[in-house]
């Protein structure tokens, strides 16, 4: 089985992805619908802990402008806790609200491979259930981290299913968030002749890539 390493990402304020991701989280996907089915809704699990298990109710499109509007607030207070400068947007996109934390010097809020901004997701998320009562599968983004990420992934993908595609034999990769998880299932599943699932427990939960059967 051949190992694949994931190359780290660079930091830019491009303009983030707007594509709809499933609760898997974040994972939420925050959003990752694996393809063995075991991560439906990685991202969003703590949020829905923290709802009592709750059965999730169908959002609005003003609903979920109104937690990104929360998300949006918190955020700007944390800034202001750190002492942090950035421009802040609330908005809804693939049918969720997204927040989209935008300057310089923001590095320390993405943290490596993006472990601080997951941490600072879900911070966001429970800020805006306590204000809501509703799971929320809110996708924060700082300095255009998840647009970038999502490109670098997309190639480490096509690698991965060229090799199996070459030689036959199934491709691990590293171990990667639900987010980044997402983003190779997706890519893998557009291809013919190949299947990805995931194996292993957070934090080491990984995607193997393998000729379709």
């Amino acid at each position: 089985m051949t190992e694949t390493s994931i190359p780290r990402a660079e930091q830019s304020l491009d303009e983030e992805e707007t594509a709809t991701l499933a609760v898997d989280g974040d994972d939420t996907e925050d959003d990752e619908t694996e393809a063995d089915g075991d991560d439906t809704e990685a991202d969003g699990d703590d949020t829905e802990a923290a709802a009592g298990g709750r059965e999730k109710k169908a959002v609005g499109e003003s609903d979920l402008f109104r937690q990104s509007e929360i998300a949006a607030d918190y955020v700007e207070g944390l800034l202001d806790i750190l002492d942090y400068d950035g421009d802040i947007d609330e908005l809804v996109a693939g049918g969720r609200p997204v927040v989209e934390v935008v300057g310089a010097r923001l590095q320390n809020l993405v943290g490596q491979r993006g472990a601080t901004l997951e941490a600072l997701q879900e911070l966001t998320r429970l800020a805006v259930f306590r204000q809501t009562g509703t799971p929320s599968r809110l996708l924060l983004d700082v300095g255009g981290y998840r647009a970038n990420r999502r490109k670098e992934l997309a190639a480490v993908a096509k690698n991965a299913v060229e090799k199996v595609k070459e030689y036959g034999e199934p491709v691990r990769l590293e171990a990667m968030s639900a987010f980044e998880r997402k983003c190779v299932h997706d890519v893998v599943n557009a291809m013919s002749g190949v299947e990805s699932e995931s194996e292993g427990v957070e934090p080491n939960r990984r995607i193997v890539v393998r000729p379709a059967d």
